[in-house]
């Protein structure tokens, strides 16, 4: 298998329409300055069936508390991310025309090692039960 390396820009994917059967997008959005055209983009080189996976940091987690700081306090890197709830997510999927067939949260720890161990049982019930406090947002969806 060959792999290619092509540099783009999210808001305009340098492919033809329904190319991919799979598109990933991992901690991508939150920098994109128009999220909306970037998904869009991402649903237009999808073949019929294919798959979009988004993810990024929650909007309501510590992780994404401490990296708007870092922002804050002089960051370049983080400020001008903006992050999303799994709600807001979902909504660019659907607005883009994909279908959402799953949203999940995981890592609903502080970023603290220690902590992290000690609370890291949590992680998968919590996850089936709400994407709320997740450091790490995941939306799928299906193009028609």
């Amino acid at each position: 298998m060959q792999i290619a390396v092509v540099e783009g820009d999210a808001r305009r994917v340098p492919f033809a329409d329904n190319t991919f059967d799979l598109v990933l997008a991992v901690t991508v959005l939150c920098f994109v300055s128009d999220a909306d055209l970037a998904v869009r983009e991402m649903a237009r080189v999808l073949v019929p069936g294919g798959r979009l996976v988004l993810a990024d940091l929650g909007k309501r987690s510590l992780w994404a508390a401490e990296r708007r700081a870092r922002g804050w306090l002089g960051s370049s890197s983080w400020r001008a991310a903006r992050f999303r709830t799994a709600r807001e997510t979902r909504r660019l999927v659907e607005k883009a025309g994909l279908s959402v067939e799953r949203a999940r949260g995981s890592i609903y720890y502080p970023p603290s090692g220690t902590l992290a161990r000690w609370m890291a049982w949590l992680d998968p019930v919590l996850g089936e039960i709400t994407t709320e406090g997740a450091a790490f947002v995941c939306v799928a969806g299906r193009k028609p």
